[in-house]
C-alpha cells in the first residue's frame, strides 16, 4: 500500500506523520515544490520510526512525481494558507492553478488513485480536482466534515466535561461559515445532546464551530494543521483498511438532497473504493433550508471557478 501526500507544509507533514505512525501504508511519499523541503520533513518523520516503533517508509521528493507512481491514495494539501482577514474565496485563483497542476501530475503517474482534497477553499478545490482528474467522482472528494465534526465534538466535550470519545455527531454543507451542524443527530454515549445541554449553550458551540478555522487563524496567524492533518489521515485509514466508516465528506451530489452538480459535505460510507454510498438523512424543514443556503453559497464559489476556466479557454 502506497500513500502520497502533496504539500509538505504543516498540514501535509502532520498527515504523513500520522499515516506513518499508524502504519497505514508500506510507503508514504511526501512531495513539495520547495527544494529539499519534503526530503527534510520525510527524513525527520522517518527518524521517529525507531522511537515510535513503526515500519512505514517515509520518503520526500522535490516536485518529482515519478516517485509517487502507483499510489493507492493521494492527499492534496498544496496551496496558499489563509492569512488573517483573508476569506477562503480570496484563495480561489492561486490555489485552483496549484490543485489543477498537482492533480494532472498525480493522474499521470497514479491513474487509479483515490484523491482526497484538503486545500482551501475546500469545496471548490475538490470540484477543481474532479474537473481535472476526469475520473469517477467516488474517487475524488474533500476533507472538511471530519475536521468540522472534530471541532464541534471537542467544544461539546469541554462544555459537558465528558470524554470526546463518547460524542458522535454529523455536520453537513460547505466548509466554513455556512456549514450545517445537526444537533438532532448528535449524541453523547447514545444520549441526544439536546437532553444534556441548554439550547443557548449549544447554539453558541455551533456558532464557534462554524468559525473554528478563523479562530485558529486569528490565534496563530495561519491555518490549523494538527486537526486537519489527523482528519485527512483518518480518511486514508478508512480507505486503505476498507473500514466502511460513516463520515461527513465533501462529495459530488447528483440529485441527493435535491442538489445536483455540486460538491458539498454529506455523510458517506468510506471504504476501499472511496465513497461507497452517499447517505441521505431525513432532514426537517429548518435543516433543509440551512443546507439549501449552504449549497447556494458553495455554488456561487464554484461558479467563480467555472467563469475563470471559461475565460482561460475562450
Amino acid at each position: 500500500m502506497k500513500v502520497t501526500v502533496v504539500g509538505a507544509g504543516n498540514v501535509g507533514a502532520t498527515c504523513a506523520d500520522v499515516i506513518a505512525h499508524r502504519e497505514l501504508a508500506n510507503e508514504v511519499v511526501l512531495v513539495d515544490i520547495k527544494e529539499n523541503f519534503a526530503e527534510g520533513k520525510a527524513l525527520d518523520i522517518w527518524q521517529t520510526a525507531p522511537i515510535n516503533l513503526y515500519d512505514t517508509r517515509v520518503k520526500g521528493s522535490t516536485n518529482d512525481y515519478s516517485k509517487t507512481a502507483n499510489s493507492d491514495v493521494v492527499v492534496i494539501t498544496s496551496g496558499l494558507p489563509r492569512k488573517p482577514g483573508m476569506s477562503r474565496d480570496d484563495l480561489i485563483s492561486t490555489n485552483a492553478a496549484i490543485v489543477k497542476s498537482v492533480t494532472e501530475n498525480i493522474i499521470n503517474h497514479s491513474p487509479n488513485a483515490i484523491i482526497i482534497i484538503v486545500s482551501n477553499p475546500l469545496d471548490v478545490m475538490t470540484y477543481c480536482a474532479y474537473l481535472t482528474a476526469k475520473v469517477d467522482s467516488r474517487r475524488v472528494f474533500g476533507m472538511a466534515g471530519i475536521l468540522d465534526t472534530a471541532r464541534y465534538s471537542a467544544f461539546l466535550a469541554e462544555a459537558l466535561d465528558c470524554s470526546p470519545k463518547d460524542i458522535k455527531a454529523v455536520l453537513m454543507g460547505g466548509h466554513g461559515d455556512t456549514m450545517v451542524p445537526l444537533p438532532r443527530y448528535t449524541t453523547v454515549g447514545g444520549i441526544p445532546v439536546t437532553e444534556l445541554i441548554e439550547k443557548d449553550k449549544l447554539d453558541a458551540i455551533i456558532e464557534r464551530t462554524k468559525k473554528g478555522g478563523g479562530e485558529i487563524v486569528n490565534l496563530l496567524g495561519t491555518s490549523a494543521w494538527y486537526a486537519p492533518g489527523a482528519a485527512a489521515a483518518q480518511m486514508v485509514e478508512a480507505i486503505v483498511r476498507d473500514q466502511k466508516r460513516i463520515f461527513p465528506v465533501c462529495a459530488w451530489l447528483q440529485g441527493e438532497y435535491g442538489l445536483k452538480d455540486i460538491y458539498l459535505g454529506v455523510p458517506v460510507k468510506l471504504g476501499r473504493n472511496g465513497i461507497e454510498q452517499i447517505i441521505e438523512l431525513k432532514l426537517n424543514d429548518e435543516e433543509k433550508q440551512l443546507l439549501a443556503e449552504s449549497a447556494k453559497a458553495v455554488k456561487e464559489v464554484m461558479n467563480v471557478l467555472d467563469n475563470m476556466n471559461n475565460n482561460v479557454t475562450a
